[in-house]
């Protein structure tokens, strides 16, 4: 196993960013100027020197509104994001390739407007006219695992787009990614229901009321007069082990067809075990025996490959 150290620059941004669960404070807020905001400068810069050249009041006018303008556009971004609270909420079952649907809950304490998130390539729009909200981040997972998640950007440029206020998150959870069910092994076991309908005679019984006119047993009422129904017990759920060794493939393919089986296992009911290269799932079923399983083939390091610590 070897162990990597972070670098410098991710030091640094552990540094600047914040852990979700607590509101924005002063020092995690930065203020960077955006394109338009730069040329909103250049022009006030230009317009001052026209005035101070040329002694023309109304570019003095001008420019010193501009500025004023601009500052108190940097002021009311800056309090737009001052003292939001972001959490996180982590998705449900994440399989490979599919998304990762993130939820962003922002607290303001406050009506916000034109708050912007960003992470993992993707982003999204949030206001907040009651003061709270929630934004979904559909973040890619294209391999299974353990998959830390990404940072997140958390900005806003309102109300003119001259400077951008903005501060980092970074959350130590996990995220838990189960490996793709390959869809061409399913047909090859049982679906949900197979082999657990009631079809084995069993022997008669007391008819009652609501009963199949099928089901009824009418040559035993033809001799006896005593209507009888017929009874049929359910064959015993299947019991077996889903085992690493049995599958082909490299090993991705090999989990994933066990993912496959795993799902389709659980909704036929039956009662199933796990075994890989040094893991061992005692046969179970149920939602429980599910997620034990898929959590699992999601956490196995294939023999001989190396695993990297953060």
């Amino acid at each position: 196993m070897s162990v990597r150290r972070p670098g410098l620059g991710e030091r640094w941004w552990r540094r600047l960013a914040m852990a979700p669960g607590s509101p924005l404070p002063q020092r995690r807020l930065f203020l960077l100027p955006t394109r338009f905001g730069l040329g909103w400068a250049v022009l006030v810069l230009l317009l001052l020197l026209f005035g101070i050249n040329y002694q023309n009041t109304l570019a003095y006018v001008l420019a010193f509104w501009l500025f004023g303008l601009g500052v108190v556009a940097l002021l009311r971004a800056w309090r737009n994001l001052l003292g939001v609270m972001p959490t996180l909420r982590l998705p449900g079952e994440v399989f490979a390739g599919g998304e990762a649907r993130l939820g962003v809950v922002l607290a303001g304490g406050r009506p916000r407007t034109g708050l912007e998130l960003h992470a993992g390539g993707v982003s999204a729009r949030i206001d907040l006219p009651e003061g709270q909200g929630e934004a979904l981040l559909a973040l890619p997972a294209p391999v299974r695992g353990v998959q830390p998640l990404p940072r997140i950007r958390l900005e806003t440029r309102w109300p003119l787009g001259v400077v951008r206020a903005l501060a980092w998150l970074q959350s130590d959870e996990r995220l838990l990614v189960y490996p793709r069910p390959l869809a061409e092994d399913e047909p090859e076991h049982r679906h949900a229901g197979a082999g657990l309908e009631a079809s084995d005679f069993a022997g008669l019984r007391r008819a009652e009321p609501g009963d199949s006119p099928a089901r009824l047993a009418w040559k035993q009422w033809s001799r006896t007069g005593q209507l009888a129904a017929k009874a049929f017990s359910v064959p015993p759920r299947r019991q077996l082990w889903l085992d690493y060794d049995a599958c082909r493939g490299d090993p991705e393919r090999r989990l994933s067809l066990l993912c496959a089986r795993v799902l389709a296992h659980h909704r036929a009911g039956d009662r199933y075990g796990l075994r890989l290269p040094g893991v061992t799932l005692a046969q179970g079923e149920g939602p429980r025996q599910r997620r034990l399983a898929l959590e699992a083939l999601a956490r196995f390091a294939p023999p001989g490959e190396r695993e990297e610590v953060p």
